[in-house]
């Protein structure tokens, strides 16, 4: 009994978390995109679903009048991560980099990131939240990695310093 008990507990700690799984019916009104224009900047980004029901984000990054970035971001109730935890994206890019953040506390002013690059295929990335760094601004803080007990935003960013067009296909996103 007590090895039965072990093993449950076991599976579900081991068990995923949904953060969000993309479909034709997926209700995206919680994703807000946020483009350099709070800063003056004039880069255009917009997320609606693909006819394939993915999160679909897409635009133009322009570096004018010192922009340069734009993101798309989901806040959800607060879910319990740990030293070991893992975010699971399974996305298809277009063969630039991009940004992925998170943060425990949604009104803090910093935000914790790593940058991945894609591939123009379906693929599968897995993010250590170890190995995300704080920033702010584009700079990196003098503070720990990311080391919290829970989450409660992902955001996705693109901004690599040179204007371009860019899109992003997201299918499912979650926390291992």
């Amino acid at each position: 009994m007590k090895y039965l008990l072990a093993t449950l507990v076991f599976m579900t700690l081991m068990t995923s978390k949904i953060i969000f799984d993309f479909n034709k019916d997926s209700n995206i009104k919680e994703w807000r995109i946020v483009n350099d224009g709070v800063m003056g900047g004039l880069s255009v980004g917009s997320f609606t679903l693909s006819p394939n029901g993915h999160g679909l984000f897409m635009g133009e990054i322009s570096l004018e009048n010192n922009g340069g970035f734009s993101s798309v971001r989901y806040r959800f109730e607060k879910l319990q991560v740990t030293e070991d935890s893992n975010i699971t994206i399974k996305l298809k890019g277009d063969g630039k980099n991009y940004q992925f953040r998170v943060k425990d506390d949604s009104s803090n002013y910093y935000s914790y990131i790593v940058t991945f690059p894609t591939s123009g295929e379906w693929e599968e990335i897995k993010i250590s939240l170890k190995d995300m760094y704080p920033s702010f601004r584009g700079r990196k803080l003098d503070m720990p990695n990311f080391s919290k007990d829970q989450i409660e935003e992902i955001v996705f960013l693109i901004g690599n310093k040179r204007t371009e067009n860019f899109i992003l296909l997201i299918d499912k996103i979650a926390l291992d």
